[in-house]
């Protein structure tokens, strides 16, 4: 059942689930990668996670992990056709497993969806289009305090200057090129739509990945829940290719070393891997008492750039 389907008292429960595969982070979608997994919240379901985790079940047959209440969404236009939608959105984070159902599941690269947050390689693609598009969207204010407002908001969300990128604006980022009407999720009548600035997604389900997606950046510098994500045991050369996959940039090794090292994350399990092909790397696995040692103090993953 979608959002639209049920009435304006109701509330549904939206999943973003995440999982870092190969080096990319992936969302878990269904149909055919248009919706997050979502059904209504029902009066015979003891809490609203139970009836998260029976929704995403039912429908993609990948049993849930940790989660968390990710945000509340009850804007007035986020039903098609008037009246307002209620939803509760959480972020779990998984490993990636065969999801199956009559909803057509499946994982995706999130940066199919929201390519612009990708700055590994570079500055992406989406860049120019994005750049052109803010500037025609702020040169066509009448009101000169409006051009300069979107201006300075355009440079702040995309650092078109000094193309230093602030990782947790994505949110930020996805709400300017709505406003701006850059993507189709504001409205057909907005215009043509640029195909390097990703695919859309069902109701404002991009904008939920997008609060994800900042959430998560931000919770990985100050909790190890990265480590949900990694399996038993892994390298230090895979830990920090599953950061820079979720904060889309590419970190200093060193520093990202010393600071895990520092921190007592992890501890040597006493085997190698010999899958980078070079010389054979000691596998490490997490300490599951700093979830514990660290719950008041905070610990902090680097996310600090080359």
């Amino acid at each position: 059942m979608s959002i639209e389907d049920t009435n304006p008292a109701a509330v549904d429960l939206i999943a973003v689930l995440v999982a870092v595969t190969d080096e990319e982070p992936r969302v878990l979608t269904i149909a055919d990668g248009k919706d997050l997994p979502s059904g209504p919240f029902e009066s015979g379901q003891r809490s609203l996670q139970a009836g998260l985790r029976s929704w995403v079940e039912r429908q993609t047959h990948h049993p849930l992990g940790y989660i968390e209440q990710l945000y509340t969404f009850a804007d007035r236009d986020r039903r098609r056709g008037g009246g307002r939608a209620i939803s509760i959105s959480y972020l779990g984070l998984t490993r990636e497993a065969h999801a199956r159902g009559a909803q057509d599941p499946a994982w995706r690269n999130w940066y199919r969806y929201l390519p612009w947050e990708d700055w590994r390689d570079g500055p992406p693609a989406a860049m120019a289009a994005i750049e052109k598009g803010l500037q025609a969207w702020a040169g066509a204010a009448d009101d000169p305090v409006v051009r300069r407002d979107r201006k300075q908001r355009a440079e702040i969300c995309f650092s078109f200057t000094d193309l230093h990128l602030n990782e947790e604006l994505a949110l930020q980022r996805y709400e300017l090129l709505y406003e701006a009407g850059l993507v189709p999720e504001a409205g057909p009548a907005k215009g043509n739509f640029d195909p390097t600035l990703g695919e859309p997604m069902g109701h404002d389900h991009r904008r939920i990945l997008a609060t994800a997606i900042a959430r998560l950046r931000a919770k990985i510098k100050y909790r190890p829940v990265v480590f949900e994500l990694m399996p038993d045991s892994f390298t230090l050369f895979h830990l920090q290719r599953a950061v820079e996959a979720l904060a889309g940039l590419r970190l200093h090794k060193q520093n990202f070393r010393r600071l895990i090292e520092q921190q007592g994350l992890v501890e040597e399990t006493g085997k190698v891997s010999t899958e980078t092909g070079g010389r054979p790397a000691k596998l490490v696995r997490f300490r599951r008492e700093v979830l514990q040692e660290r719950a008041f103090a905070g610990t902090k993953l680097p996310v600090a750039r080359i």
